[in-house]
């Protein structure tokens, strides 16, 4: 009698998952990436360098995961002759940031089960957050353009400090599914720009009404990154993989 008992629930059992198949993802993940960043300051010249974050994931559902970031990544911009700054200044910023970010996919908005183009376009994501920078820039901190006054000028700044940030992210997400027809892993391409608050993105604190300061200190970055998924596994109320 036991064995046709163990049988039976054996049967239910593996009814209901292959039920599942194709609903179900994992909560947690974690993730890296490399970015090519270009700073938005008020020097004239800005260089690109690349950067790196590395992140820890909740999937609050399978298209709308949160996210806490680390990343590093150097800014710099400017130079000491009035062809790359008209006053001669220079920084390099060696930051690090920590940021708590969300992206909605459009895959938790829209019912895609019925059409291929919406299935294509529900892992396009938009999304938000807030975060702090740490600075840490080397500048030229003295003028050394003669036509605008003595050397002996000194451009006011701090080398050293932390900024609130916010990001705007859009992008892509590849998601790539295993044997069990779960999310597995997922390949992100993405832009995002960011907007520091404060005057500490490239050192300098130039007072306006002597150097043109109109806009807040910003960063973008032309983001690949890989995602792992693994945890508890949930069920979504909607396909995840379609099956065509």
């Amino acid at each position: 009698m036991k064995k046709y008992v163990l049988f039976f629930v054996i049967t239910i059992v593996s009814i209901t998952v292959k039920a599942q198949s194709g609903y179900n993802y994992q909560e947690l993940g974690i993730g890296g990436s490399v970015s090519y960043i270009r700073g938005y300051t008020n020097l004239q010249r800005q260089d690109s360098h690349p950067a790196f974050s590395v992140n820890l994931i909740y999937n609050y559902n399978p298209y709308l995961p949160v996210e806490i970031e680390y990343q590093q990544g150097t800014l710099s911009g400017g130079g000491l002759t009035i062809a790359t700054d008209k006053y001669g200044r220079k920084y390099t910023n060696k930051y690090q940031a920590v940021l708590l970010h969300a992206d909605v996919q459009l895959g938790a908005t829209i019912d895609y089960e019925d059409s291929w183009v919406l299935t294509a376009l529900r892992n396009f994501y938009a999304g938000t957050g807030v975060g702090f920078i740490s600075n840490n820039n080397t500048v030229q901190r003295t003028n050394v353009i003669s036509s605008n006054g003595p050397a002996t000028y000194i451009f006011p700044g701090s080398n050293k400090n932390i900024g609130l940030m916010v990001p705007i992210r859009a992008g892509y997400e590849f998601k790539i599914f295993d044997a069990y027809n779960e999310p597995s892993w997922a390949i992100e391409v993405g832009y995002i720009h960011s907007f520091v608050f404060g005057e500490g993105l490239d050192g300098y604190n130039d007072p306006s009404t002597k150097f043109k300061n109109n806009a807040i200190d910003q960063y973008r970055q032309i983001v690949v990154g890989v995602k792992y998924y693994f945890g508890t596994v949930v069920s979504y109320n909607k396909l995840i993989k379609t099956f065509r």
